[in-house]
């Protein structure tokens, strides 16, 4: 199913026509409205009449988290704050928030955006949704239950957390699609199983999980704990929230709302654009944003770009699976490591749970690496000699994939501390 087949399947010469005219229009109106990028455009020596059309778009300033920390609380508004009806905020590890603004407009952009995505898995009027991201600041909750709303579905505001009061509700409302972090998701999961219910008393059949990266092999095992089809939604607080990107029912990669958000990819270090299918970090600009609009502004999420029309119909680019985030990425005795990598080995394995935890540090000048890891309860054991040959077993695929050697450490079922938003996979005690 297709929410705009107008926008969603247009000839991409006609869309690149419609992107040139708002990127012109958004230049134009950020100059005048936001004083942060008057001062950029000035200090490059631009001004707005240099931007002819969407080809001019590597002329423009990018933006950072860093610019946003800056100018907290209110520094980026393009408009009065009593234009503002919704302030978010993400949570960041340097204190203070990072602030996004919306205008009416705004709002119904972004449940526009999520609109696609939900129809796109299958959803409709007549579906019910449990919204267990977190409701509040973070934008997942609100977010996934205004795109909910505007198909004409039935919403469960739950929130994360009170996992039992979820899998009560689930049952009793009848809950038919999930959202959830895809971490979160395998704790209810896992509740589910233990429930007083069997799974075929569930009517759930879709996942919408996003937030946080995760693999393929993790899709599969969701699908095959829940009996539902799992779907990644994409999209970042600062450019929108949950929406900014779906899967369709191809799951070939992910569609952008490039009518909204104009994606680029970029070298990480340089700056520089990168062409179609090359793997760099992401930026976005706002094409129709009121309250706070961005130019280029740096993701630090890894991916690729892809052109060509998918087999559902759509003509949206498609981005490839987040690899990791350029400042998620470790440097672990001169190896590149991302968490997402070291999910994807344990998943190969059938002897243990996604439930990981990577400790590095530095004894003595050197990195040091444990990994936590949780053994299924079917292969968990007192005897030693089986036990050392699991971990054994487990850090020789991981120097084989990865290239590095990893000390594991064996833990026993629900060893590791459950979150109920995103999961917490590295601690980094070198820059503590």
């Amino acid at each position: 199913m297709i929410w705009n087949p107008s926008i969603e399947c247009m000839d991409r010469e006609q869309l690149r026509h419609i992107q040139s005219k708002r990127l012109v229009k958004m230049v134009d109106y950020v100059y005048h409205n936001t004083p942060f990028y008057r001062s950029k455009f000035q200090e490059m020596g631009l001004v707005p009449e240099d931007i002819k059309g969407i080809e001019d778009i590597c002329k423009l300033p990018f933006t950072d988290k860093l610019d946003l920390r800056d100018n907290y609380p209110f520094g980026l508004a393009a408009v009065p704050m009593s234009q503002i009806v919704r302030i978010h905020a993400s949570s960041g590890t340097t204190g203070k928030p990072v602030v996004v603004l919306h205008t009416r407009k705004d709002l119904a952009m972004w449940a526009e955006s999520i609109s696609r995505a939900f129809t796109a898995y299958g959803a409709s009027k007549d579906d019910v949704f449990q919204v267990s991201y977190g409701y509040g600041l973070f934008t997942g909750g609100l977010g996934a239950h205004d795109g909910a709303q505007n198909i004409g579905a039935s919403v469960i505001p739950m929130s994360s957390g009170n996992t039992q009061k979820q899998i009560t509700l689930m049952h009793d409302f009848g809950a038919t699609v999930l959202c959830c972090t895809p971490s979160y998701a395998q704790f209810l999961g896992e509740a589910m199983l233990e429930s007083e219910w069997k799974r075929d008393e569930f009517k759930l059949r879709i996942g919408a999980f996003g937030a946080e990266p995760w693999t393929e092999n993790m899709r599969v095992k969701l699908e095959e704990t829940m009996g539902i089809k799992a779907y990644d939604i994409y999209g970042l607080s600062e450019v929108a929230g949950p929406g900014v990107g779906f899967e369709c029912e191809c799951q070939h990669g992910t569609h952008l709302n490039e009518d909204y958000f104009y994606p680029e990819i970029v070298n990480p270090d340089t700056g520089e654009p990168l062409p179609e299918g090359t793997l760099g970090e992401l930026c976005f600009t706002h094409l129709t944003k009121e309250g706070m609009p961005l130019l280029r502004y740096r993701t630090h999420d890894l991916t690729a770009l892809h052109y060509e029309k998918c087999e559902c119909g759509r003509t949206l680019v498609r981005m490839d699976r987040i690899l990791g985030r350029c400042d998620d990425m470790l440097i672990i005795r001169g190896v590149n490591v991302f968490p997402s990598q070291i999910e994807a080995v344990i998943l190969t394995q059938p002897e243990f749970e996604p439930h990981f935890l990577l400790t590095v540090d530095r004894v003595n000048n050197t990195d040091t690496s444990e990994l936590k890891v949780e053994v299924k309860d079917e292969f968990f054991t007192d005897d030693m000699a089986t036990m050392v040959g699991l971990q054994k077993k487990l850090e020789s695929e991981l120097r084989s994939v990865i290239g590095l050697g990893f000390k594991v450490r064996l833990v026993e079922p629900k060893g590791i501390e459950r979150s109920t938003g995103k999961a917490k996979r590295v601690i980094d005690k070198r820059v503590l």
